[in-house]
């Protein structure tokens, strides 16, 4: 049976790019795991602009993603990805610090409008937040390939310095191998004290 490609619609952006205006797709990876960063990743596309391909990062292979991360840097007109430390997280809680750094990618970058994945923003620029906006605009799907492979890189590079605790599978998101592992060798610098499990841990050690 042949596999039905998913399209992601660029609705938002044609109404847009019909006022000549431009747009801003922002949207993030990383806001379960329990070690790691978060990334958070803005696409600005041209006016009329078209992929098919570009679509949820999680519903693509490791291979389209990676192909599509560079057609994406190739293509757009500006992007931005920034990376929110473990320290960050825990200061501020994953929320506050995802919503944070839309902010600053909204601002940063020349487009007027933002489409977000449901994040609501205070900015003077006209945001439109989305439900599942990374498999209804463009633009959003882009931020996620972006911050997505970006991640997953990221978190490769851990695996090297801590072997022990699968991040090259499980991404430092609480699987039963990762659990096991905080559970065995304790937690390393890249853990969120704040999230439950963690912060488990550390109770133990401090006791």
């Amino acid at each position: 049976m042949k596999k039905t490609l998913k399209i992601c619609p660029n609705d938002y952006e044609h109404q847009y790019w019909a006022q000549g205006r431009l747009l801003t797709g922002i949207d993030e990876a990383g806001r379960g795991p329990l070690a790691g960063p978060l990334v958070c990743a803005g696409v600005v596309f041209p006016a009329g602009y078209e992929n098919p391909e570009i679509y949820d990062s999680k519903s693509i292979s490791e291979k389209k993603r990676n192909e599509l991360y560079e057609v994406i840097m190739e293509d757009a007109l500006e992007f931005m990805i920034l990376i929110v430390p473990e320290r960050v997280i825990d200061e501020l809680n994953i929320y506050r610090a995802d919503q944070q750094a839309f902010l600053q990618i909204a601002e940063a970058l020349r487009a007027d409008v933002v489409l977000t994945d449901a994040m609501p923003l205070e900015t003077d620029k006209e945001v439109i937040p989305l439900v599942k906006g990374d498999r209804r605009s463009i633009s959003i799907a882009a931020g996620s390939i972006l911050a997505k492979v970006t991640r997953d890189r990221i978190m490769a590079y851990y695996d090297t310095l801590y072997p022990q605790y699968g991040f090259l599978r499980n991404k430092g998101y609480p699987t039963r191998e990762h659990l096991e592992a905080i559970e065995k060798y304790g937690i390393t610098e890249i853990h969120r004290r704040s999230y439950g499990p963690v912060q488990a841990q550390q109770m133990k050690l401090d006791l």
